[in-house]
């Protein structure tokens, strides 16, 4: 099995128990855009920088989580 990116980690791309593939193609996209954000990261950015990441990372996750509860609610 192929070593997961941090985007793929942070998403949780091996998780989908319901194998929906809107559900998959939710996560690939969150992954590879926090990937993209990941590839900016280097050992001397400052505090700002390293807040701003994780503020934005976390905004990513919420969004693809609140996408995946609209793509999969049963009413």
């Amino acid at each position: 099995m192929e070593e997961l990116t941090f985007g793929q980690l942070m998403v949780g791309l091996n998780f989908n128990p319901s194998n929906d593939s809107r559900v998959e193609k939710v996560k690939k996209s969150c992954a590879e855009l926090i990937d993209l954000m990941n590839e900016t990261r280097n050992p001397d950015d400052n505090y700002v920088k390293n807040v701003i990441f994780d503020h934005a990372v976390g905004q990513v996750l919420n969004a693809q989580m609140n996408v995946v509860k609209l793509l999969t609610l049963n009413n």
